[in-house]
Formats: structure tokens, sequence, C-alpha cells
């Protein structure tokens, strides 16, 4: 562990730093990870490390260089770097005064840390969970991990602000023996403290037994329930399409026909309301804007700017994009920077994904969608592909196992057509969750005519 506190690298970038202003972004991370395979606990890690970034301005310009950095010389090196860069920077069209403000009441505070000790509970349940799998003939395969990330921000204007984010993930596979029968759950946690191993393996046992009979059907049109997993990984994309600026410049499925955006008309069912908010309990994150560098949804010159609970689709009404001072000027609408977590609340909502399967006659329940690519910015139509788990539902009951499709769908089309939800809850995207994206809270939602558009040879 490095003796220079984090706010020693803020302090000592800025009183470095040569040019007329200067934003530091330190970020103090450790993380903690057990992986197992064949009922077996097989690795386990801890892991620490310190990030920086230097955004320097000069006149119309500015440059940002990131590293890691320890100490006070590798950040005198990150900052010439920067200052150099933004001597020689071309003009920046997102120019604006720097956030100004004052010093946090924790930033003296020292950064937070995990250790595998966050896993005191869990992991001697997972060699129970492993020992019943054995006997069950069932094997399982899965990975744990943890991060607390501390980031320090401070700026030339006397801007000094401190967060703290832990984010935690799990996610475990079990197959039958022979392999031709897999399952999946996961889940986002903040501590582990909410995490079973009991009822992960439990789950993974239910859904390999809806396994033990195998349909082939064609592709076509279901009558489809996704699960709140599918329809985070779904909800994802449609949040990361909602840029102010590709809407106002008529590249998305935000932007409204003849030029600007469609923000203020109705887009999909009154039921829907799309929110981020960095208070949603369980789903807290940043409470200011933090950008390494400078892109059409965040600015380097928003650095700072407070956040809070912004609806992007209110009552099936667009409500806002994500926006930058700098484009929030372009489309005539209030800044709206994006947020690190999204939530989907629909009016009505009730009981879980087997409640809405209960309802159907002739469908299916899906698990989660891999490989999720864009195929039409303009409709925000999607592709990709459905994994670990398609379950045959028959007059309300799960009855067995189908193959695989790939899918072409559009979030926001899903959003209108939907014809039940579930309660919302928290949700772990398979496909963005892992690296990108995990913060989410949604429903489960049944789609009359889901398009599988063709089947796949995937296990």
């Amino acid at each position: 562990m490095s003796t220079i506190r984090p706010q020693q690298l803020v302090e000592h970038a800025l009183a470095t730093t040569r040019s007329e202003q200067c934003v530091v972004i330190v970020q103090d991370s450790t993380s903690a990870n057990l992986r197992w395979a064949n009922n077996t606990l097989t690795t386990n890690g801890v892991m620490h490390g310190v990030g920086v970034t230097v955004i320097a301005f000069a006149g119309s310009g500015n440059a940002s260089v990131s590293g890691t950095a320890a100490s006070l010389d590798q950040v005198t090196a990150l900052v010439e770097q920067a200052d150099a860069a933004a001597a020689t920077a071309s003009p920046a069209e997102d120019k604006a005064d720097l956030v100004a403000g004052g010093v946090a009441v924790d930033w003296d505070e020292p950064a937070a840390e995990t250790s595998i000790e966050v896993y005191r509970d869990l992991a001697p349940d997972l060699g129970a969970a492993f020992d019943d799998a054995q006997g069950a003939g069932r094997i399982l395969y899965g990975f744990v991990n943890h991060e607390v990330t501390t980031t320090y921000l401070g700026s030339s204007t006397g801007l000094r602000l401190r967060h703290v984010q832990p984010t935690g993930h799990y996610g475990c596979t079990g197959k039958t023996a022979d392999l031709t029968n897999s399952a999946w759950v996961g889940g986002a946690t903040r501590d582990f403290a909410d995490v079973s191993a009991e009822r992960i393996a439990a789950d993974v046992a239910r859904r390999l037994s809806w396994g033990s009979r195998r349909v082939d059907l064609p592709a076509g049109r279901y009558d489809t329930v996704l699960p709140p997993t599918a329809v985070a990984d779904l909800m994802i994309d449609a949040y990361w399409g909602a840029g102010a600026r590709v809407a106002h410049e008529g590249q998305s499925v935000y932007s409204r026909p003849g030029g600007g955006t469609r923000i203020g008309e109705k887009m999909v069912s009154d039921a829907v309301t799309l929110f981020s908010d960095p208070w949603y309990a369980g789903l807290e994150c940043a409470p200011f804007a933090m950008a390494s560098s400078s892109s059409n949804e965040s600015s380097v010159y928003d650095n700072g700017l407070p956040l809070g609970r912004t609806p992007w689709i209110a009552d099936g009404v667009l409500a806002a994009l994500v926006q930058t001072r700098h484009t929030a000027t372009m489309t005539g609408q209030p800044t709206t920077p994006g947020i690190d977590n999204l939530v989907l609340d629909v009016a009505g909502g009730s009981g879980d994904e087997l409640d809405l399967v209960a309802g159907v006659e002739d469908g299916l329940l899906l698990t989660c969608l891999w490989y999720i690519r864009e195929v039409d910015p303009q409709t925000l139509l999607l592709t990709g592909l459905t994994r670990d788990g398609v379950y045959r539902i028959e007059n309300g009951e799960i009855t067995g196992a189908v193959n695989n499709f790939r899918f072409n769908e559009s979030p926001v089309d899903l959003l209108r057509r939907f014809t039940a939800a579930s309660a919302t809850v928290p949700s772990f995207s398979r496909e963005w969750g892992d690296d990108y994206f995990s913060r989410t809270a949604t429903p489960a939602l049944r789609i009359p005519d889901f398009n599988m558009s063709s089947v796949s040879q995937a296990l």
C-alpha cells in the first residue's frame, strides 16, 4: 500500500501544474475475488491500485493524461505530460467555466478498502453447495468480485470532492454431468451481506430441473417473459443510446423527424418511468459528474457538477437525454449529465417473473441475453443471443428447455408493446454488468411477440 495519501497526490498535481487551470481525479481501488470450477474453489485474489488523471486547461484547449501513480514523482510526470499537450491543444468546442466549490466534509478521510473478508460467510457456504451439487450430478462454475473505489476530485477552482463506491457482483453457471444442460444465476451487491450461496445453488438447481426435458422450436415470434436480468441487458443499451447531441443531430431513436430531439413526446407506454438517481437505495453512486475526457455525453469542464434524480422517461414521455452544459446550449434543454445507475419502474407492476409465467398459455421464459450489438441507431434495433436457459411455458407452467435463439428487438419498442410487468427489483445485466454498468433495478416484462429471428447453435 502507498504511504502517500490520495489527497496529497491531488494537491501535488494542482501545485505543480503550469497550466492556467487543472482538474485532478485520483481513484484508489481495492478488489477481492473468488473463482470456482468443477465444484471446487480454484483461485482467489486481492488487488490494490491507484489511478490518476490530470486534465490541464490552457487557453481554449485542454489535455488529459491518465496513469497509475503512487508517488509524487509519478504524479509530476503526468502533470508535465498534460501541461505540454494542453499548450498545443486545439480549441475545445465544449469550453466552459470550471465548476467552483468548496471542500467536502469527508475530503480528509482515508480511502475505503475491501478484502477477502467480504466473503467470510459466503465462502464456507459455497463448500456445502459444492458437496450438494456433486452428489446430485451437477457441476458449478462461478466468480464473485468485490471492489471499493474511493475517488478524490480536486480542481484549481478550489473544489474538493470525495466519493466511496462499493461494487460487487456474482455469477454462477450450473451444468449437468453430460454438459448438455446449463443454467445461470447472477446479481449485483454492495457488500455481499445479501448474497446466499445456498440460494444461488438452489436457483441453479431449479433451472437445471426445468431443462430436464428438451424441446426444439423454430424461429418466430413468441409470447416471452424477460426476467429482470434480461430487461437490464436491454435498458442499458437504451440508456447508452440516449445522448442529447446525437439525437439533436438526427442520429438516434430519440431524434425528432425534421430536426431536434423528441424530448416532450410520448414514446412508450404511459406506465413506464425510466430514471437515474445517485441516492436510490441499494444503487447509490457518485452524486457529482466525473469525466476524464470529453465526448458527446460528457465534458471535462463539467467535472464536479452536482447530480440528482433525473427522469429520462416519465409516464411514457421522453423527459431528458444525457446532456453536458455544452450540448444543453445546442438543444435548449437543462443540463442532465449521465448517472451511474438506472431504474425502470412500471406502474401497476407486481409479483415476479414466475407470476408473469403463470399467465402465459404458450410461450418462453428467458434467462439472459448475450453478445448484444446495435443494428440500427434510428430505431435502436439490437441483435444478440439467448444464453444458459430458454424455457418452454405451457398453460402457465414451465415444461422444458428449448434451443437458443438470435433475437432482433428494440428496447424502446418493447416498452411500447409489453403486456405485463413484475415489481421492480435490483437486477444485474449479464452482458454489461461485469465491466461496465452493474447498478440497475428493473422489472420482468411480458412481451407478446418477442422476435426470435433465427435458431442459434450455441449451448
